[in-house]
């Protein structure tokens, strides 16, 4: 349990320049009038830190390799056409696991070196959020496409980075998104190719014996199924998952 405790400094990550620090505030249930500017300063910090925690799933999922694995099993469904089986918790909850499998590294690091010096007093807040910062950058950056790199920046006017630390987060995340996005449809289409192979056999076999009133997805569903189990599609597709990380 402790290896997931770090995910909590990244709740900051990304709605914070890295030039702000930010003091978490201590949480009293006492309830009384504010009489200092420092007191309204501890309400309004405590109503950021909860906004900020109600879209904090959806900061580390499109930050992390959910979005791919989520994406290209969903492609295997439809393939497949099996309508609703698996179910959508069985695609999610399997696409978490796999994500907490590739993101292991990530978040050991953040520990080792962001969470546990902190908690030992080693770093101040800021320092382990800028670490907490760099891990997640690094993970970005080795799989996002240069080309959707140059579109942000294009996008945004800004001067033509250098290196990596001239670039933003804010435009190393929308780019790293995109990246996905475009190598999960990728994933996807070869994924369709073989079944939609089958689709157009079966459909030509019934044309062709003058049963054009029969669905073929009826016919073709067995084959295709039978097709995914004497291949070990699971294993092709999780293994192909996780070798694009790589």
């Amino acid at each position: 349990m402790k290896h997931f405790i770090p995910i909590i400094l990244l709740l900051l990550l990304f709605t914070t320049s890295d030039a702000i620090a930010v003091n978490l505030p201590t949480l009293s249930l006492s309830v009384k009038d504010a009489t200092k500017p420092a007191e309204i300063s501890k309400v309004l910090q405590i109503l950021f830190l909860f906004t900020i925690l109600s879209v904090a799933p959806a900061i580390l999922l499109m930050t992390t390799a959910f979005t791919r694995i989520v994406i290209v099993l969903g492609f295997v469904r439809q393939a497949m056409g099996t309508q609703n089986m698996p179910p959508n918790q069985v695609l999610v909850g399997l696409a978490l696991f796999l994500t907490f499998f590739v993101m292991s590294p990530v978040i050991n690091t953040i520990n080792d070196n962001a969470f546990q010096p902190y908690m030992k007093e080693d770093i101040t807040q800021q320092e382990a959020l800028e670490r907490s910062v760099g891990a997640m950058r690094e993970f970005m950056f080795s799989q996002v496409r240069e080309s959707e790199l140059q579109l942000l920046v294009d996008i945004t006017e800004q001067k033509q980075p250098t290196d990596r630390h001239d670039i933003s987060t804010t435009i190393l995340i929308p780019a790293f998104m995109l990246s996905e996005l475009k190598l999960a449809f990728q994933m996807g289409f070869m994924i369709y190719v073989p079944f939609l192979v089958i689709d157009m056999i079966v459909a030509s076999v019934l044309m062709s014996m003058g049963m054009m009133m029969l669905p073929p997805i009826i016919i073709s569903l067995p084959f295709k199924l039978l097709l995914f189990v004497l291949v070990d599609g699971w294993h092709l597709v999780v293994g192909s998952l996780m070798k694009s990380f790589g």
